[in-house]
């Protein structure tokens, strides 16, 4: 019986490998479309080489000494690995049910920017501040976040061309899985918030430069002076939820504005959190470069921090264009 199963499921593979694919319009590819691209490559890269270093660097008996459950090692794995690559549309079934999450939307996104005439964005080298199971994973944590904030704020530049916009839905729902299951690793809650961020393209960029030491290519995008949180940092587990009003605080080089700032004028620190508008809070001046502000009330989950000038009004596109005077720093708050 089970013999026959078996060859009915081969006959069924081979009907499916024979029908006939129907090809997709091949659509210009923007300036717009050219940069969302490479920077999810540039994303991945970080995030393949993260995901291989946390099971590579650790055992499954350090996983389980830690706490994690069974198996959660090799999941680590399961998300970084992949024995191809080649774009996504070009892998036959077998090739699929082998290849994993990270690498292969490195092949698939490569695969479309190649399919164009642009070259691949090549991996980078990394330095990861972790070194242990639990560090990994809530380093992890705030990186993948990152990631799914550039999908969910890439996609709005892909409106004009709907393959690479299918495309990209397809990747956001496997990084959201991905930092569901990593949550749960550590006692977390695997849906903190009912809305995930968005992230302007500048700011992702910069929010995963931080980890690179050095790239045989830089991507065109700006590096913005860099805002720094230095307290508090979350617990290890995100439990219980960082309260409103907790006091963060946060650093900065003066010296490395773009743009000239009175010493004497106030600063604010623009929280930017799900689909909400930002929320600006000034700043408690404490030194030369550092200051506090309380965490907003009705801030969950992971939020995003710049310093600006601005009292309010703008939104993040606005403040990734002329208002950021330094960040985007990460502030995991459950």
């Amino acid at each position: 019986m089970r013999f026959s199963i078996a060859v009915q499921a081969l006959g069924l593979l081979s009907v499916v490998s024979a029908a006939p694919v129907q090809k997709r319009q091949i659509l210009p590819l923007s300036a717009n479309d050219e940069s969302v691209l490479q920077l999810a490559v540039f994303l991945e890269n970080l995030e393949r080489t993260l995901y291989t270093g946390g099971y590579e660097n650790f055992t499954d008996a350090e996983y389980t000494a830690a706490g994690f459950p069974p198996g959660f090692r090799e999941n680590v794995a399961v998300i970084a690995s992949v024995p191809r690559f080649q774009p996504l549309y070009s892998l036959t079934l077998a090739n699929k049910l082998i290849a994993k999450h990270e690498a292969i939307h490195i092949g698939a996104l490569s695969g479309i920017l190649e399919s164009y005439g642009v070259a691949p964005v090549p991996d980078c080298t990394y330095n990861f501040p972790y070194n242990s199971p639990t560090s990994f994973v809530d380093l992890a944590n705030m990186i993948t976040t990152v990631g799914i904030g550039a999908y969910i704020g890439g996609s709005t530049l892909l409106v004009d061309n709907p393959n690479l916009l299918e495309d990209a839905a397809s990747i956001l729902p496997m990084e959201s899985r991905h930092d569901a299951y990593l949550r749960t690793g550590i006692g977390a809650s695997p849906f903190p918030t009912a809305f995930d961020t968005p992230l302007t393209t500048v700011w992702a960029y910069n929010l995963a430069s931080m980890f690179v030491v050095s790239c045989p290519m830089y991507l065109p995008i700006i590096l913005l002076p860099k805002l720094n949180l230095t307290s508090p940092m979350p617990p290890s587990n995100l439990q219980p939820p960082t309260p409103a009003g907790t006091i963060l605080e946060f650093a900065w080089d003066p010296t490395t504005f773009f743009v000239s700032v009175d010493p004497s004028a106030p600063l604010y620190i623009a929280m930017i959190n799900q689909i909400s508008p930002p929320i600006f809070e000034q700043v408690t001046i404490t030194g030369t470069g550092m200051g506090t502000v309380p965490v907003p009330a009705n801030v969950s989950g992971v939020a995003f921090a710049v310093l600006t000038t601005f009292a309010g009004g703008l939104n993040e596109t606005e403040l990734t264009n002329f208002g950021t005077l330094a960040g985007p720093a990460e502030v995991v708050l459950s």
